[in-house]
């Protein structure tokens, strides 16, 4: 056994060598009776920005020479010190289920990613689906819209090898408490991302570290057997008796395929708007879910940096800084800031002709002038209708809406923040310039958006600059729109993370309403790939 201690503080100036020591003075034992220490986790207290300081704070391990003195020390119950018990580790065991045709997954997103490197692992040579290309390819397209506003409706940042998230800030942090997250992020460092990241509470790769791991897992998976098929998109699912027995692809040359499958693990992405509907034709059951639209909000670093770290600001160790801020709207809604990008830039994430679509996207250094995240209102069915693909439709109206407003060319509206919070008249920007890409309007930005939409938009911005000076400066730029904050839609499933209609078929991730980030959309692809294997023997 060994003692789990949290809350060991140490100055920024200072190094971790002294962290043994703080650990045994906290402990009331001698430096010398500490046999092994390990840090496990570390965070930022940075509360008191004056002389007092910001402070790094660990969570550690410390195993003792004498098992008789841990006991003792946990006896008199200090406050932070536990015993830091290791999580047994439950043997995986295949099934016995011998397959007819194969394991198929749709979709190279974190879900299904990290459902196929499982399935690989042991000894079940997925077939991996992906509607867009490997990732080298789909960055050159990437950069044609940005260069050229010329999109690829299956190779954008929506689609393709990585999912969405290979195009953000690459924050590794998740809300859920699953052992399996630390796997995904152990997973991470294993094939490319920065040692060290799993110990970072907040811990973040960016896009090109994580262009380098996607890809490096990837070939991992094609190494242990697994086959991808780029350039191929999933159009028909054949079930017989509420059992899934085939899917149906269209490939880069307009054939159509049909595969024989005992199971398919569906982590398609919320950009898959013909799949919901293919799957709602078929009789799949789907539900309208609650999610949040709004904008993208742009201010320098520097601001940010100071607000967050006072005198501290610019500091090494530090970085750039993050926010995260919530409050409620006049009429009660949650509004808050999602998916922030200290240092980075704005996006195009249209993934369909004639629709705007913004997002946020950082490189790990996340040394760009501005920093970016967007200011989002709640919705929900009563807002747009309760039938399945309300909410998806809702979505396209805003989307074609904003890109009417911007020209028809992929061009951006945008505002500076003082123009619409005092409902003036739109201004060419001032001190903070536009990072969008391929180009931006300015434009009132209510006319592409419900007014209870605008609203909320306004109070959290106010509220928002009670929180943090500067947040609601004139000069902040607003761009619309950000509408894909999670998905719209949700493909039920069961306890057995089966849907409900198709024994089978396993919806998982952000595209099956599942999850919120890169890590929860990989863990829920593991849980997948667990049941599948439980249920069938590898292949031979």
């Amino acid at each position: 056994m060994s003692l789990l201690l949290n809350n060991i503080k140490l100055p920024i100036s200072a190094s971790e060598d002294m962290l043994p020591s703080l650990a045994a003075k906290a402990l009331n034992i001698s430096v010398n009776s500490i046999r092994n220490f390990k840090i496990l986790r570390i965070s930022i207290d940075a509360r008191k920005k004056n002389s007092e300081g910001i402070y790094f704070v660990y969570t550690v391990s410390v195993e003792l020479d004498d098992v008789k003195s841990e006991d003792k020390i946990l006896s008199k119950k200090y406050s932070g010190v536990f015993p830091d018990k290791k999580e047994d580790i439950i043997e995986l065991i295949p099934g016995a289920k011998k397959t007819n045709g194969r394991i198929v997954v749709v979709g190279l997103g974190p879900g299904g990613l990290f459902a196929a490197y499982m399935l690989a692992k042991y000894g079940y040579k997925p077939l991996v689906i992906e509607r867009g290309k490997p990732i080298s390819q789909r960055k050159n397209d990437v950069d044609i819209m940005n260069s050229k506003a010329i999109l690829n409706e299956n190779s954008n940042i929506m689609f393709g090898e990585g999912g969405a998230g290979t195009f953000s800030d690459g924050k590794l942090t998740t809300r859920i408490k699953d052992s399996r997250a630390d796997i995904v992020i152990e997973t991470f460092e294993k094939f490319g991302a920065p040692k060290g990241i799993s110990l970072l509470a907040k811990p973040h790769v960016g896009t090109d570290v994580l262009t380098v791991v996607v890809e490096n897992l990837r070939k991992e998976i094609q190494r242990l057997g697994g086959e991808i098929m780029f350039n191929t998109t999933l159009t028909d699912i054949g079930y017989i008796k509420s059992e899934i027995y085939s899917v149906k692809v269209l490939k880069e040359n307009s054939i159509e395929e049909k595969i024989e499958c005992d199971a398919c693990i569906l982590a398609i992405g919320q950009g898959a708007r013909d799949t919901y509907k293919m799957l709602y034709k078929n009789g799949i059951e789907l539900q309208a879910k609650p999610f949040a639209v709004g904008v993208r909000i742009e201010h320098p670093q520097e601001l940010i940096d100071k607000s967050q770290y006072g005198e501290f600001a610019k500091h090494p160790r530090l970085g750039a800084a993050e926010y995260r801020l919530t409050g409620r709207t006049t009429g009660d809604r949650g509004v808050y800031t999602f998916c922030m990008c200290p240092g980075g830039v704005v996006v195009n994430s249209s993934s369909s002709h004639g629709q705007v679509v913004t997002n946020g996207m950082s490189y790990y250094a996340r040394d760009g002038e501005n920093s970016n995240g967007a200011v989002v209102v709640q919705v929900s069915p009563d807002d747009f209708g309760h039938e399945p693909l309300d909410g998806m439709i809702f979505q396209e109206k805003l989307e074609q809406d904003a890109f009417k407003l911007g020209g028809s060319d992929y061009s951006a509206p945008y505002m500076r923040v003082g123009d619409f919070i005092n409902n003036r008249k739109p201004q060419k920007y001032g001190s903070v310039k536009p990072t969008y890409k391929p180009n931006i309007v300015e434009a009132d930005i209510k006319k592409c958006l419900p007014d209870f939409i605008s609203k909320g938009i306004y109070d959290g911005i106010k509220s928002f600059g009670r929180q943090i000076k500067g947040f609601d400066m004139d000069d902040a730029i607003i761009t619309a729109v950000e509408s894909r904050t999670s998905s719209p839609v949700r493909i039920v499933r069961d306890t057995t993370m089966q849907s409900v209609t198709v024994k089978g078929l396993y919806p998982v991730g952000e595209g099956a309403g599942y999850a919120g980030g890169i890590v929860s959309a990989a863990v829920d692809g593991i849980k997948a790939a667990e049941r599948v294997i439980s249920t069938f023997s590898p292949i031979k």
